[in-house]
Order: structure tokens, then sequence, then C-alpha cells
């Protein structure tokens, strides 16, 4: 039985300021050795044809009005939905610039929603710039689970490179915060919505959780901190007895060596920079943040705007390449499982 083709995907620009359109612009320059599904731009039309310009990068632009344009289009330019625009001023971000990063956003993932994209790739944005513009969320992420109509806790962060998928329990709060935010019921529910992703958008069976400890050496029986008998080891015997395969509490100093890293198929860690450090020391220029959970398809570059090196044209497009190409095989697999 045939596959049907999932539709495009759609790619929300970014902060104009920072690095997304030149980081658009490469992949698209590099669709075809990359095999990168075909993708539209929401707004920013202007921006991109003034970055290329200034970085004397090929790239013609294309109009169209409906999603499905794109495929069509895809082979000989970059197609772009809609007339939003801000000016181009790499470094130097703005509140039409955030205004712009806001509506490319809203656009995409209603295109998402809506089925007539696969999925949604969002380039970098800065939460202070967004605000000015009226963004009340903590992230993307979050603004995501909002508009899919689920809470915050039902959106999962995952990071993921070629050799390494981290998932930090909690996100962005005080590191003082972290212990007063964990449970036996959040690690499990978080858990459980990794492992079925894992299955469903990554096509891996029966997928092995690693489950960090909080504590140094993981708590060494209590010594260290209590944590890891009151919480996290009885989440692991709770999710096994369920059948997640959840293995842990592990100490965390030891559990991203490559022989580690082996032995599972995602790092559930208990804060923010537990899971973040490893993943970027690893995997800065093919990480991927993935939102697990969510009805709809979101993947991003795991990184920022970089408006220090915006219109320097000394970028690297990996992540942002592994973005597109990550959301691409999702979709497929999505498509093929109905």
């Amino acid at each position: 039985m045939s596959i049907k083709q999932p539709a495009p995907i759609a790619i929300s620009l970014g902060d104009p300021a920072g690095i997304g359109p030149e980081l658009i612009l490469a992949a698209w320059q590099m669709r075809d050795e990359r095999g990168i599904a075909p993708f539209v731009v929401c707004g920013g039309a202007n921006v991109l044809a003034s970055a290329a310009s200034e970085l004397g990068l090929e790239c013609p632009i294309s109009m169209i009005t409906e999603p499905a344009e794109a495929v069509a289009k895809f082979d000989n330019s970059i197609p772009v939905l809609g007339d939003i625009r801000a000016e181009y001023t790499p470094g130097s971000p703005s509140l039409a610039g955030a205004q712009l990063a806001f509506e490319s956003l809203r656009q995409a993932t209603q295109l998402a929603l809506e089925g007539s994209a696969s999925a949604v790739v969002t380039a970098p944005i800065a939460k202070s710039e967004l605000a000015k513009a009226g963004f009340s969320f903590a992230g993307q992420t979050e603004y995501l689970a909002d508009a899919c109509g689920l809470a915050e806790r039902d959106a999962v962060m995952m990071l993921a490179g070629p050799s390494l998928r981290t998932v930090p329990l909690t996100v962005h709060c005080a590191l003082s915060d972290v212990p007063g935010l964990l449970s036996r019921e959040l690690i499990c529910h978080k858990a459980r919505i990794v492992a079925a992703a894992l299955e469903r958008d990554f096509g891996i069976e029966h997928p092995r959780l690693a489950v960090a400890g909080l504590n140094p050496h993981a708590g060494e029986g209590g010594k260290f901190g209590q944590e890891e008998v009151r919480l996290i080891a009885p989440a692991i015997e709770a999710l096994r007895s369920e059948g997640i395969d959840a293995v842990g509490p592990q100490s965390a100093d030891a559990m991203f060596t490559p022989r580690a890293r082996s032995q599972y198929h995602a790092a559930l860690c208990m804060y923010h920079d537990q899971a973040l450090i490893p993943l970027k020391a690893l995997e800065f220029d093919e990480g991927v943040n993935v939102t697990l959970g969510l009805p709809i398809i979101r993947t991003s570059p795991d990184h920022g705007t970089a408006f220090d090196i915006a219109g320097k044209g000394i970028a690297d497009p990996g992540a942002m390449i592994a973005a597109i190409r990550m959301a691409g095989e999702m979709a497929l697999r999505r498509a093929a499982h109905g």
C-alpha cells in the first residue's frame, strides 16, 4: 500500500534580526544533498530576499496563497505564504521584527492544526523581544501547548541529536525550585509521553528510558539527598509495572559516556541544565528541540537567535537542517500509521 506524501512543512521565521533567515536560506540551498522535504515559510518574504541579497546567495522567493503550492515551487524557489513583513536589520532586534516573529509562529501553528502543513519548524526567537509584542508565554513550547488546547505539562521538551536524546522534567525555573516541583506523578506522566512518542514518531519499538538522579551519585542511597529514594525510584518502579522499560535512578555524571548512551533511547533528567549541557556539548550543531505530546509535530534548532553573528554568513545551518529533516521523518511515520 502506497503512503500518501505528507503536506509541506511550515517554518516560522523566528526573530528576523537573528540568524533564522539565513539558516532557512542555507537549508533550502542544501535541499537536495541533505534530503529536505518541501517547506513553506510563513511571512517575511522581504526579510529572506534582503538576507539573500546581503549574503550573496541565489535564493529566489515565490509568493504562494495555499501551502499545497509549495511542493511544485520548492525545487526552484523558497515558497512564502502571507505578506507579513518587517525590515531586515541583522543584529538589531525591533518591535516590528518581534511582531513578525509572533505572527509567523501563529500562522505556522494554525497551518499544522488545520492539516495543511505536516509539521511546524520554529526558527529561534528572543523571548524578551517577543514579550514586547504581546507574547505572554515562557517559550514557543508553552505557546504550542496552549494553541493545541493542552496544559503546559503535556508538552514535553526533548533535545535530540545523532547520539543522544534528553528530556528535562522541569524546564524554565530556578534550580532551587526543582526539588519542590518534582513528584512521582510528574516523572511518570512525562515518561509515558516520551515512551509513546519514541514509538510513534521515531519508530523505536520498546524504547528504554534512563532516568537520572537529582543529587550527586544519584543520592548515594540517601546520603546526599532523599529525592531518589522518595520520588525517583518509586516512579521508575511504577513505570516498569506499566510495561515501560525505565532504568535508574542513574548518576548524572556517568550516564552520558559513549558506552552508557548506547544502553538507552532517551535520558530523563531532573532539571534544565542536566539535560541541555550534555546535548549541547555533544551535538550542538545538530541538536534539535522536539516537542512531544502534541497532536501536531514541532521541531526547532536547539540554539538561540545569535544576534551577535546575524547577517555575517557564519552561522552553522546544521541544527536547522536537522530540525527540518526530523520533522519530515516524523511526518512520514505518522502518515504511515494513519
